[in-house]
């Protein structure tokens, strides 16, 4: 069994500094707020509207957005941003809700490490094959460790069944606790595996909803719906995890997602130059790799499934650039379970 390790992921992100209310933009500014429902309220004695400091902010990102794509974002940056319902926070509100993560020594899976990246498929998309259930949102609660490993064992089980079965995220965040979870604040996907191996059993979304905050726990063992044997984290290496992709399923990932860029990414193939493979604070669901154009022009990506809705990058989805160095740290923390 390998060792127990406490990486905790803080889940959520980002946007800029505070310009004066530009009227121009009046137009933008009230349908952003329609489309997603934002209201402001008065703060202080002295009556300082929240609206003029948010959108401030607001502002001050939309044109980051409009000079990035104005500079031919696909081509020169590899792709392009889009105005989000992220777009009234500031860096500084996103810095405070991150952690730096420390990356423990650990003994890594043998099985794959071995193993050669070679004679896979040049594309896998487990969506496309049915592995795996719509894009979530977490909202307030920093639950992307949950969803990861929901998805991670979904496919799993549907590899198994040939079932399909969203499995509850509120389950993991009122229950996991004793394996070193703390519910809506931080989480580890390798503590949340852990939970389900030694608990004998998940609950699926059907009878334990999503919430968004947490609870008492309220698992029901009547109501288990899937259980896993024992699980496997991989080495830290994007030949290992490709062979996983290809061969096991979807995978469950950490990667750095502390870049103001990466809030606002639509398309393309996300490349960010300060990212960092040893800083990890938001999991993910890798689904699937692929490349653009020619194989041989370097623009290979993974594949992977957000937990901040539909409404962010490629319907939920993202491209993140393949085989530059571990980019964002995809390859450090990734793990998958058996069934």
């Amino acid at each position: 069994m390998i060792p127990a390790v406490f990486l905790v992921i803080l889940c959520l992100g980002m946007a800029s500094s505070s310009p004066e209310p530009d009227p121009v933009l009046d137009g933008e500014w009230q349908m952003w707020k329609i489309k997603y429902g934002k209201t402001y309220s008065l703060i202080g004695n002295f009556g300082t509207e929240e609206e003029g400091k948010k959108r401030a902010v607001w502002k001050e990102n939309m044109k980051k957005i409009k000079l990035h794509n104005g500079e031919n974002g696909l081509r020169k940056h590899g792709f392009t941003m889009e105005m989000n319902a992220f777009g009234d926070m500031t860096s500084e509100e996103f810095r405070k809700m991150m952690i730096d993560i420390q990356i423990p020594a650990v003994k890594k899976g043998k099985s794959v490490q071995k193993r050669q990246a070679a004679n896979l498929p040049k594309f896998i998309n487990w969506k496309k094959r049915g592995y795996v259930t719509p894009v979530q949102r977490q909202g307030i609660c920093n639950s992307c460790w949950a969803i990861s490993v929901t998805g991670v064992i979904e496919g799993q089980i549907f590899q198994k069944t040939g079932q399909l079965i969203t499995l509850s995220v509120q389950n993991l965040v009122d229950c996991s606790r004793p394996q070193g979870n703390e519910g809506c604040y931080v989480g580890s996907t390798y503590s949340a595996l852990k939970y389900v191996k030694e608990n004998g059993g998940l609950e699926s979304e059907a009878t334990y909803p999503y919430e968004g905050k947490e609870g008492s726990c309220r698992y029901n063992p009547e109501n288990s719906t899937a259980s896993i044997t024992d699980f496997e984290l991989l080495p830290a290496s994007e030949d290992a995890l490709i062979y996983a992709v290809a061969t096991i399923g979807p995978i469950s990932v950490a990667v750095d997602e502390w870049h103001e860029y990466f809030l606002f990414y639509k398309r393309g193939i996300y490349y960010e130059p300060n990212c960092k493979n040893t800083t990890l604070n938001h999991a993910m669901l890798l689904v699937g790799y692929g490349f653009l154009g020619q194989e041989s022009d370097g623009r290979k990506y993974w594949l992977v499934k957000n937990s901040i809705g539909i409404q962010w990058g490629n319907r939920g989805y993202m491209k993140l650039a393949k085989d530059q160095e571990n980019h964002c740290g995809i390859a450090t923390f990734a793990l998958y379970p058996r069934v």
